[in-house]
């Protein structure tokens, strides 16, 4: 069983992106700009906010953070997206979801401009993605094929096992899992909670990504031997025992499950790093359009 480490594999890209990034200065280039919108004080939002500000500080990238109130107003949320789509010196920025229930984040993402839109999640961009045009990929699913391409992982006429249809996970994973192109070439199966025959699938898969938010879903009996798990979970449980007072879980129960895998994700470490450095990539790319 090989450990998919998401945290070195994702330093190995960052130091790429710092590499070309001070090529771009010395030339006399633009500095990439992102911006991160946060609406409210979520913990693991800001946390998750933080940890992507840090990385655009190790790679030189210039960074805005714009900090509002939790009962700010749809439409003066949307005057701030619209600041963001003018402001000529940011490349791409973020609206850090989940948003207050008073806010239809659905809304916020269709206001973003698709060519600053480094989340990938404007269906402008997930529409290229389907037809498989150069465009900004999802943050999570970019990082998953990343991490499955710098493992040499074979998917090419796998059967690939999505469980979870979210259009920030699953479905756009399913998509790039089944597209002409490696990683992909899989024969994809996408699971959700009215799917009937899930341990049946889940048993023959080859491949799986579980994205679903339920702690130790998965569990050793329901896969094969040599399967590979991709786990997008990252659930809190309370554990009195760490300092935070909580630990994260994964969708995978992995004591278990890590038994039969020929690779597999750990949680934390695995698809987490992975999504953070897909967004430094996405905003490369829209510097590089410019």
């Amino acid at each position: 069983m090989i450990i998919l480490d998401g945290k070195k594999t994702s330093q190995e890209i960052r130091n790429e992106i710092a590499d070309e990034v001070a090529a771009l200065k010395e030339k006399g280039g633009k500095t990439p700009h992102l911006a991160v919108v946060l609406v409210g004080n979520n913990g693991a939002s800001v946390t998750y906010v933080n940890a992507k500000l840090k990385d655009c500080e190790e790679v030189g990238f210039n960074t805005t953070m714009v900090k509002l109130s939790e009962t700010i107003s749809e439409k003066e949320l949307l005057e701030e997206v619209h600041k963001l789509n003018k402001n000529k010196d940011i490349d791409g920025y973020i609206v850090q979801l989940p948003l207050p229930n008073h806010i239809d984040d659905q809304k916020v993402i269709m206001a973003i401009d698709p060519e600053k839109d480094v989340d990938g999640f404007h269906p402008q961009n997930l529409g290229k993605m389907a037809l498989n045009l150069p465009t900004f990929l999802p943050a999570t699913p970019m990082g998953i094929m990343d991490l499955l391409d710098r493992y040499n992982i074979e998917t090419g006429g796998k059967h690939c096992v999505v469980v979870g249809r979210s259009h920030i996970v699953g479905l756009p994973a399913s998509i790039l899992m089944g597209r002409n192109h490696y990683p992909g070439n899989a024969t994809v199966t996408l699971t959700h909670s009215r799917t009937t025959n899930l341990k049946e699938l889940l048993k023959n898969a080859d491949i799986i990504i579980a994205a679903l938010g339920k702690p130790d879903f998965i569990t050793e009996d329901m896969v094969k031997d040599g399967v590979v798990i991709i786990d997008v979970g990252t659930t809190r449980v309370v554990d009195k025992s760490k300092k935070s007072g909580y630990r994260l879980k994964g969708d995978v129960e992995f004591e278990g499950v890590s038994k039969k895998a020929s690779y597999i994700t750990p949680v934390p470490g695995g698809v987490g790093p992975m999504t953070r450095v897909s967004l430094l990539k996405n905003t490369l790319m829209a510097v590089r359009a410019k």
